[in-house]
Parts: C-alpha cells; structure tokens; sequence
C-alpha cells in the first residue's frame, strides 16, 4: 500500500520561524478557512477520517506543531504557551486570516493559549481531550510522563513499541501499515522524550491558563471521548465550566475519538465551522 492510498492527505513542508513544519492544505478557494492541530502521538494523519466531509466546507490547513509529527522543533517551543504564540505567527506568516481551530488533545491547551493572547487570530475553536485541568487529572502512560522525575526516565522508553501499541486504536497497524508507520516513525531516535517537555509543562502552565480560560470569549467547542483513559473527562467539563462561551459534546469514543468516532467528529466540526459557533458567540 502506497502512503497515498493510505490517506487522502498529501503533506508538505515550510518553514516559519525557522522551524520546518509539516503540513497539509486543501488550498481551497474560500471564505472559511479551517487550521487543524495533528494530536500527540499522531501526526496530521489523525485527521484522514475527517479531511474529506471539512474540506467541503472550507479551506483546510492541518500541521504538526514544532516538536510533533514530522515537524522539526525547539525545546523553548515544545510548550502550551510557546506553542500558542507559534501559532500565532504561523497565521499571521501563513495569511490565515482569523481560522476556526481544531486542536484536540495536545492541541487544546495551545489553541486557548493563542485565543488567550490573540484572540483577532482565531474565530472559532473546537478542543477537547487535552489534560489541561488543575489540579491535573491524567491516567496512564501520560500521567507517568507528566510525573517522571526527568525527561531521562522518559528516553529510556522504547518509543517505538510504546507508541506503536498506544497509537494501534487509531491505526491498526495490521491494516493501516502506512498510517501506523508514520506516527510510529515520527516520534523514534528520541522525539519522543522531546516532544513530552510539552506534556511536562502541564504543572506550572496549567494554573496559567486556568486563571485565562474565564477571559476567552472564542467560541469554544469541546468534543472528546467520553471513555478516555489517559484524559478523564472531568478535563473537558473543566473547560466547559470555565469559558464563557462553550458548548461540550461527549462521544462514544476513547482517547483518539477523532478516529474512533470520526463521523461524529466530523460532522461536529462541520456544523460548528458552518456557523453552529454562532450560537454561543458574546452577544
């Protein structure tokens, strides 16, 4: 099987601020312009169920954040609130405009950091999954490497087979070959210890945006699996809770529900992005 028949996403790369980002775009000619943030440990595949049903609505950008996927990275980026400030200047550089955002999981706490800090870049979000709760809620593997005592204790993970069996759910190795293999490979040779500085991070940038998330008034979608082992789901109503302009949707999924419930997740994305954010926009 050929990588392109394993997904209908082609992928690139361009640089901005000096890192080499990998992405995906539609290159639609349109008014909606939608930027989708790759999960972790996955890449801008994790959104292949869902790429054909949004790109009919809009334009679709989808990238791996520095230090992620297939993108090249900084520690001093591999951060919620450095990725946030990425992003901003991804959009600016890229002439986004104001997209709607889909960031879940890893993606969360970097969408509401740049809603936080730029909200003119950003028109809609839809997150969810993301352990970005405090006091932090995590189960699993992610607790383990959120509590490490160094980011030693993380290398000496074999990455491979631990991201392998961890990524199996969303792409069974058996018959997505290719799809497996690229998350696998994007985070072999030690990127996965780097990329978990981001992870590591969720104790003192946590309270930071907690105290944040009661001045986003982006209208927020989230949307995650509701029996999700590794992100309780406390973590999303957390959210709901605390942004003044949000609506929650629970699905019949685990930790990777944007390809365990694609359909759903998709349809989700494509009513919000289609002007279902206008319900819950500041009046």
């Amino acid at each position: 099987m050929s990588a392109e028949a394993a997904s209908p996403i082609a992928t690139y790369f361009r640089v901005c601020d000096g890192v080499r980002v990998r992405f995906a775009d539609t290159r639609a000619d349109s008014d909606v312009i939608v930027l989708l943030l790759a999960p972790w440990p996955e890449s801008v595949w994790a959104f292949r169920r869902i790429w054909d049903s949004v790109s009919a609505v809009g334009r679709v950008v989808a990238i791996d954040l520095p230090g992620f996927g297939h993108s090249d990275g900084r520690p001093e980026l591999i951060a919620p609130d450095a990725s946030g400030s990425f992003l901003a200047r991804l959009v600016e550089e890229w002439d986004l405009g104001a997209p709607h955002i889909v960031g879940p999981d890893v993606g969360t706490a970097a969408a509401l950091f740049l809603a936080a800090r730029a909200p003119d870049r950003v028109t809609s979000l839809t997150v969810g999954g993301g352990a970005v709760r405090f006091p932090i809620e995590a189960g699993g593997a992610l607790e383990e490497i959120i509590e490490a005592p160094s980011l030693d204790d993380v290398r000496a993970l074999d990455a491979r087979t631990n991201i392998g069996y961890a990524v199996e759910s969303g792409a069974a190795s058996d018959s997505e070959p290719d799809v497996h293999e690229d998350y696998v490979s994007a985070y072999d040779l030690g990127r996965f210890a780097e990329s978990a500085r981001f992870v590591r991070h969720y104790p003192e940038q946590n309270p930071v945006l907690r105290d944040l998330l009661p001045k986003i008034t982006t209208p927020t979608q989230i949307v995650a699996g509701r029996d999700d082992d590794l992100v309780p789901w406390s973590n999303n109503e957390y959210l709901d809770d605390l942004l003044p302009n949000s609506e929650i949707h629970p699905l019949a999924a685990g930790h990777f529900a944007w390809e365990q419930a694609a359909d759903e997740y998709g349809r989700l994305v494509v009513d919000w992005v289609s002007g279902g954010h206008g319900r819950v926009a500041a009046g």
